[in-house]
Protein backbone atom coordinates (compact mmCIF):
# COMPACT_ATOMS: atom_id res chain seq x y z
CA UNK A 1 0.00 0.00 0.00
CA UNK A 2 1.20 3.28 -0.99
CA UNK A 3 2.33 5.82 1.72
CA UNK A 4 -0.43 8.75 0.23
CA UNK A 5 -3.33 5.84 1.27
CA UNK A 6 -2.47 6.67 4.71
CA UNK A 7 -2.64 10.49 5.67
CA UNK A 8 -6.80 11.42 5.30
CA UNK A 9 -5.59 14.49 5.00
CA UNK A 10 -3.12 14.60 2.63
CA UNK A 11 -3.61 14.87 -1.41
CA UNK A 12 -1.94 12.53 -3.38
CA UNK A 13 -0.65 13.33 -6.86
CA UNK A 14 -0.35 10.30 -9.04
CA UNK A 15 1.75 10.62 -12.02
CA UNK A 16 -0.65 8.98 -14.91
CA UNK A 17 0.81 6.29 -17.34
CA UNK A 18 1.39 7.57 -21.00
CA UNK A 19 2.87 5.15 -23.50
CA UNK A 20 6.11 6.57 -24.66
CA UNK A 21 6.78 9.10 -22.37
CA UNK A 22 6.34 8.12 -18.37
CA UNK A 23 8.89 5.09 -18.22
CA UNK A 24 11.29 4.59 -15.46
CA UNK A 25 13.79 6.81 -16.86
CA UNK A 26 11.76 9.69 -17.08
CA UNK A 27 10.19 8.63 -13.48
CA UNK A 28 13.60 8.24 -12.38
CA UNK A 29 15.01 11.62 -13.61
CA UNK A 30 11.72 13.86 -12.99
CA UNK A 31 11.89 12.31 -9.10
CA UNK A 32 15.59 13.65 -9.42
CA UNK A 33 14.45 17.11 -10.04
CA UNK A 34 10.99 17.88 -9.13
CA UNK A 35 9.05 16.76 -5.96
CA UNK A 36 5.39 16.43 -5.37
CA UNK A 37 4.48 13.38 -6.88
CA UNK A 38 3.71 10.39 -4.61
CA UNK A 39 3.33 7.37 -7.27
CA UNK A 40 2.88 6.96 -10.04
CA UNK A 41 0.58 3.89 -12.30
CA UNK A 42 3.30 2.32 -14.74
CA UNK A 43 2.23 2.58 -19.17
CA UNK A 44 0.31 -0.70 -19.50
CA UNK A 45 1.68 -4.29 -19.77
CA UNK A 46 -0.23 -5.87 -21.89
CA UNK A 47 -1.22 -10.00 -21.52
CA UNK A 48 0.13 -12.33 -23.61
CA UNK A 49 -1.22 -15.94 -23.98
CA UNK A 50 0.76 -19.15 -23.39
CA UNK A 51 2.21 -17.95 -20.12
CA UNK A 52 4.82 -15.43 -21.56
CA UNK A 53 5.94 -12.26 -20.65
CA UNK A 54 7.80 -9.11 -22.48
CA UNK A 55 11.01 -8.54 -21.12
CA UNK A 56 11.41 -4.71 -21.85
CA UNK A 57 7.57 -4.16 -20.04
CA UNK A 58 8.73 -6.05 -16.69
CA UNK A 59 11.73 -4.53 -16.48
CA UNK A 60 10.38 -1.37 -16.48
CA UNK A 61 8.72 -1.91 -12.94
CA UNK A 62 11.66 -4.30 -11.49
CA UNK A 63 11.85 -2.39 -7.61
CA UNK A 64 15.48 -2.67 -8.06
CA UNK A 65 14.72 0.27 -11.12
CA UNK A 66 12.40 2.09 -9.11
CA UNK A 67 13.64 3.42 -5.79
CA UNK A 68 12.88 6.42 -6.44
CA UNK A 69 9.03 7.01 -6.53
CA UNK A 70 6.15 4.56 -5.84
CA UNK A 71 4.89 2.68 -8.79
CA UNK A 72 1.72 0.70 -9.78
CA UNK A 73 1.92 -2.01 -12.68
CA UNK A 74 -0.66 -1.56 -15.09
CA UNK A 75 -2.31 -4.61 -16.77
CA UNK A 76 -4.05 -4.14 -20.33
CA UNK A 77 -6.18 -7.20 -21.11
CA UNK A 78 -9.18 -9.28 -20.87
CA UNK A 79 -8.54 -13.23 -20.00
CA UNK A 80 -8.56 -14.13 -16.80
CA UNK A 81 -5.86 -16.65 -17.00
CA UNK A 82 -3.46 -14.40 -18.60
CA UNK A 83 -4.34 -11.19 -16.42
CA UNK A 84 -3.56 -13.85 -13.33
CA UNK A 85 -0.66 -15.42 -14.71
CA UNK A 86 1.16 -11.97 -14.96
CA UNK A 87 -0.54 -10.35 -11.77
CA UNK A 88 1.40 -13.65 -9.85
CA UNK A 89 4.27 -12.77 -11.31
CA UNK A 90 4.24 -9.06 -10.48
CA UNK A 91 3.32 -9.97 -6.85
CA UNK A 92 6.68 -12.48 -7.15
CA UNK A 93 8.78 -9.28 -8.05
CA UNK A 94 7.24 -7.46 -4.98
CA UNK A 95 4.25 -5.50 -6.27
CA UNK A 96 1.26 -5.49 -3.65
CA UNK A 97 -1.18 -3.02 -5.64
CA UNK A 98 -1.68 -3.55 -9.44
CA UNK A 99 -4.09 -1.24 -12.14
CA UNK A 100 -6.63 -2.87 -14.51
CA UNK A 101 -6.65 -0.68 -17.49
CA UNK A 102 -9.57 -0.38 -18.54
CA UNK A 103 -9.75 3.30 -20.15
CA UNK A 104 -7.40 2.61 -23.14
CA UNK A 105 -9.25 5.30 -25.69
CA UNK A 106 -7.41 3.87 -28.69
CA UNK A 107 -9.85 2.34 -31.31
CA UNK A 108 -6.67 -0.71 -32.07
CA UNK A 109 -7.45 -1.86 -28.58
CA UNK A 110 -10.96 -0.89 -27.88
CA UNK A 111 -12.13 -3.03 -30.82
CA UNK A 112 -10.16 -6.04 -29.52
CA UNK A 113 -12.80 -5.43 -26.10
CA UNK A 114 -9.25 -4.31 -24.09
CA UNK A 115 -9.43 -1.19 -22.10
CA UNK A 116 -12.34 1.18 -22.76
CA UNK A 117 -13.89 -1.30 -25.19
CA UNK A 118 -14.99 -3.58 -22.73
CA UNK A 119 -17.02 -1.17 -20.54
CA UNK A 120 -19.56 -1.57 -22.84
CA UNK A 121 -19.94 -4.95 -21.45
CA UNK A 122 -20.44 -4.62 -17.54
CA UNK A 123 -21.40 -8.26 -17.55
CA UNK A 124 -17.61 -9.11 -18.95
CA UNK A 125 -15.96 -7.26 -16.02
CA UNK A 126 -18.27 -8.72 -13.66
CA UNK A 127 -17.29 -12.54 -14.67
CA UNK A 128 -13.77 -11.00 -15.15
CA UNK A 129 -13.15 -9.66 -11.64
CA UNK A 130 -15.09 -12.77 -10.15
CA UNK A 131 -12.49 -15.53 -11.38
CA UNK A 132 -9.42 -13.31 -11.24
CA UNK A 133 -10.42 -11.40 -7.51
CA UNK A 134 -9.72 -14.76 -5.36
CA UNK A 135 -7.01 -15.96 -7.47
CA UNK A 136 -4.49 -13.45 -7.13
CA UNK A 137 -2.36 -12.09 -4.43
CA UNK A 138 -1.92 -8.83 -5.24
CA UNK A 139 -4.69 -6.03 -4.66
CA UNK A 140 -6.41 -4.30 -7.57
CA UNK A 141 -7.52 -0.72 -8.66
CA UNK A 142 -9.24 -0.23 -12.09
CA UNK A 143 -8.36 3.01 -14.46
CA UNK A 144 -11.78 3.60 -16.61
CA UNK A 145 -13.34 6.14 -18.52
CA UNK A 146 -16.95 7.14 -18.25
CA UNK A 147 -17.71 4.61 -21.03
CA UNK A 148 -16.46 3.50 -24.65
CA UNK A 149 -19.48 5.38 -26.58
CA UNK A 150 -21.90 7.16 -24.27
CA UNK A 151 -21.13 8.87 -20.82
CA UNK A 152 -24.39 6.96 -19.16
CA UNK A 153 -22.22 3.45 -19.59
CA UNK A 154 -20.32 4.23 -16.53
CA UNK A 155 -23.91 3.84 -14.86
CA UNK A 156 -24.60 0.06 -15.29
CA UNK A 157 -20.45 -0.69 -14.90
CA UNK A 158 -20.09 1.00 -11.46
CA UNK A 159 -22.89 -1.45 -9.58
CA UNK A 160 -20.61 -4.00 -11.00
CA UNK A 161 -17.32 -2.82 -9.40
CA UNK A 162 -18.89 -1.33 -6.37
CA UNK A 163 -19.11 -5.49 -5.45
CA UNK A 164 -15.59 -6.23 -5.41
CA UNK A 165 -12.67 -5.04 -2.85
CA UNK A 166 -10.91 -3.08 -5.10
CA UNK A 167 -8.56 -0.19 -3.85
CA UNK A 168 -9.84 2.49 -5.84
CA UNK A 169 -11.17 3.57 -9.08
CA UNK A 170 -9.27 5.97 -11.21
CA UNK A 171 -12.10 7.70 -13.31
CA UNK A 172 -11.19 10.06 -16.56
CA UNK A 173 -14.61 12.06 -17.21
CA UNK A 174 -14.15 11.12 -20.77
CA UNK A 175 -15.63 8.42 -23.23
CA UNK A 176 -13.33 6.27 -24.96
CA UNK A 177 -14.69 7.85 -28.50
CA UNK A 178 -13.39 11.24 -27.79
CA UNK A 179 -10.13 10.41 -26.26
CA UNK A 180 -8.54 13.65 -25.58
CA UNK A 181 -11.14 15.87 -27.25
CA UNK A 182 -13.65 18.34 -25.96
CA UNK A 183 -13.66 18.43 -22.10
CA UNK A 184 -13.54 16.57 -19.30
CA UNK A 185 -17.51 16.29 -18.16
CA UNK A 186 -17.41 16.92 -14.11
CA UNK A 187 -21.20 17.11 -13.99
CA UNK A 188 -20.84 13.32 -15.17
CA UNK A 189 -17.85 13.16 -12.94
CA UNK A 190 -20.16 14.23 -9.54
CA UNK A 191 -22.55 11.64 -10.37
CA UNK A 192 -20.55 8.87 -10.52
CA UNK A 193 -18.82 10.36 -7.27
CA UNK A 194 -22.85 10.10 -5.74
CA UNK A 195 -22.94 6.45 -7.21
CA UNK A 196 -19.37 4.94 -6.41
CA UNK A 197 -19.02 3.17 -3.04
CA UNK A 198 -15.35 2.90 -3.60
CA UNK A 199 -12.41 5.31 -3.17
CA UNK A 200 -12.70 7.62 -6.46
CA UNK A 201 -9.43 9.56 -7.45
CA UNK A 202 -10.14 12.19 -10.44
CA UNK A 203 -8.03 12.22 -14.00
CA UNK A 204 -8.63 14.45 -16.63
CA UNK A 205 -7.57 17.57 -17.89
CA UNK A 206 -5.57 19.20 -14.55
CA UNK A 207 -3.43 21.31 -16.93
CA UNK A 208 -2.38 23.44 -14.50
CA UNK A 209 -3.11 25.23 -11.03
CA UNK A 210 -5.98 26.49 -11.81
CA UNK A 211 -7.22 23.51 -13.48
CA UNK A 212 -6.37 21.84 -10.20
CA UNK A 213 -8.72 24.11 -7.97
CA UNK A 214 -11.53 24.65 -10.34
CA UNK A 215 -11.52 20.26 -9.63
CA UNK A 216 -10.75 20.69 -6.08
CA UNK A 217 -13.22 23.55 -5.50
CA UNK A 218 -15.99 21.29 -7.16
CA UNK A 219 -14.88 17.99 -5.31
CA UNK A 220 -13.53 19.16 -1.94
CA UNK A 221 -13.27 15.73 -0.80
CA UNK A 222 -11.44 14.09 -3.53
CA UNK A 223 -7.88 13.36 -1.96
CA UNK A 224 -6.18 11.63 -4.73
CA UNK A 225 -5.70 13.17 -8.37
CA UNK A 226 -3.75 11.42 -11.10
CA UNK A 227 -2.41 14.15 -13.62
CA UNK A 228 -0.05 13.03 -16.75
CA UNK A 229 -0.24 15.79 -19.74
CA UNK A 230 -0.29 18.42 -16.81
CA UNK A 231 2.99 17.72 -15.65
CA UNK A 232 4.60 16.95 -19.37
CA UNK A 233 4.16 20.16 -20.20
CA UNK A 234 4.59 21.69 -16.81
CA UNK A 235 6.94 19.42 -14.23
CA UNK A 236 6.74 22.28 -11.49
CA UNK A 237 2.85 21.64 -11.47
CA UNK A 238 2.83 19.34 -8.05
CA UNK A 239 5.29 21.68 -6.67
CA UNK A 240 2.46 24.34 -7.10
CA UNK A 241 -0.52 22.13 -5.93
CA UNK A 242 1.24 21.59 -2.80
CA UNK A 243 2.85 24.77 -2.38
CA UNK A 244 6.39 23.47 -2.02
CA UNK A 245 8.92 26.23 -2.33
CA UNK A 246 12.08 26.13 -4.40
CA UNK A 247 14.46 28.45 -4.18
CA UNK A 248 15.69 27.80 -8.04
CA UNK A 249 16.29 29.02 -11.13
CA UNK A 250 13.66 27.92 -12.92
CA UNK A 251 15.10 27.97 -16.30
CA UNK A 252 18.20 26.13 -15.09
CA UNK A 253 16.15 23.56 -13.29
CA UNK A 254 14.37 22.99 -16.63
CA UNK A 255 17.40 22.62 -18.65
CA UNK A 256 19.18 19.90 -15.77
CA UNK A 257 15.84 18.14 -16.09
CA UNK A 258 16.30 17.81 -20.00
CA UNK A 259 20.19 16.88 -19.61
CA UNK A 260 19.77 14.20 -17.57
CA UNK A 261 16.13 12.92 -19.36
CA UNK A 262 18.72 13.07 -22.86
CA UNK A 263 21.62 11.43 -20.58
CA UNK A 264 19.49 8.95 -19.50
CA UNK A 265 17.69 7.81 -23.04
CA UNK A 266 20.91 8.02 -24.69
CA UNK A 267 22.34 4.89 -22.49
CA UNK A 268 19.10 3.39 -23.92
CA UNK A 269 18.37 4.53 -27.17
CA UNK A 270 20.83 2.90 -29.91
CA UNK A 271 19.73 4.80 -32.90
CA UNK A 272 19.90 8.86 -33.31
CA UNK A 273 16.67 8.73 -34.60
CA UNK A 274 15.08 6.93 -31.73
CA UNK A 275 16.96 9.03 -29.44
CA UNK A 276 16.13 12.49 -30.90
CA UNK A 277 12.50 11.11 -31.94
CA UNK A 278 11.73 10.56 -27.89
CA UNK A 279 13.21 13.98 -26.75
CA UNK A 280 11.51 15.59 -29.45
CA UNK A 281 7.93 14.19 -27.82
CA UNK A 282 8.72 16.00 -24.67
CA UNK A 283 9.44 18.83 -26.14
CA UNK A 284 5.82 18.88 -28.10
CA UNK A 285 4.36 19.58 -24.44
CA UNK A 286 6.84 21.50 -22.82
CA UNK A 287 7.93 23.52 -25.67
CA UNK A 288 4.74 25.63 -25.93
CA UNK A 289 5.25 26.60 -22.25
CA UNK A 290 7.50 29.25 -22.56
CA UNK A 291 6.39 32.57 -24.11
CA UNK A 292 7.41 33.93 -26.78
CA UNK A 293 10.04 31.17 -28.29
CA UNK A 294 8.27 29.57 -30.92
CA UNK A 295 10.72 29.97 -33.56
CA UNK A 296 13.60 28.47 -31.39
CA UNK A 297 10.86 25.49 -30.09
CA UNK A 298 10.52 24.88 -34.37
CA UNK A 299 14.32 24.87 -34.95
CA UNK A 300 14.43 21.67 -31.93
CA UNK A 301 11.57 19.95 -33.82
CA UNK A 302 13.01 20.22 -36.96
CA UNK A 303 16.49 19.02 -35.71
CA UNK A 304 17.77 15.93 -37.44
CA UNK A 305 20.55 14.79 -35.91
CA UNK A 306 22.02 14.56 -32.37
CA UNK A 307 24.53 17.30 -32.89
CA UNK A 308 21.91 19.76 -34.15
CA UNK A 309 19.41 18.70 -31.88
CA UNK A 310 21.62 19.43 -28.90
CA UNK A 311 23.27 23.04 -30.27
CA UNK A 312 19.32 23.76 -30.58
CA UNK A 313 18.17 22.73 -27.38
CA UNK A 314 21.40 25.17 -26.03
CA UNK A 315 20.49 27.77 -27.77
CA UNK A 316 16.91 28.09 -26.85
CA UNK A 317 17.87 27.88 -23.23
CA UNK A 318 20.67 30.32 -23.46
CA UNK A 319 17.76 33.07 -24.32
CA UNK A 320 16.74 32.27 -20.95
CA UNK A 321 12.91 31.74 -22.35
CA UNK A 322 10.08 32.98 -20.17
CA UNK A 323 8.08 29.62 -18.71
CA UNK A 324 4.47 30.60 -18.05
CA UNK A 325 2.81 27.69 -16.39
Amino acid sequence: MSPSFMKKDHIAIILAPLQGFTDVTYRNVFSDHFSGVDEAVAPFISTMGQMRLKPSRIKDVALENNKKLFVVPQILGNVAKDFIFLADHLYEMGHKKINWNLGCPHSKIAKKQRGSGLLMHPDKIDAFLDTVLPRISNTLSVKIRLGRRSKDEIFKLLPVLNQYPLDEIILHPRTGIQMYEGTSDHDAFEKALLNCQLPLTYNGDIKDLNSFCTVQKRFPHLKRFMIGRGILSNPFLAEQIKKIAVDQNTIQRLKDFHDALFTGYQKIFSGPGHLTGRMKGFWSYLGPSFKNSKKEFKAILKADSITKYQDKVEIFFKKNPEFIK
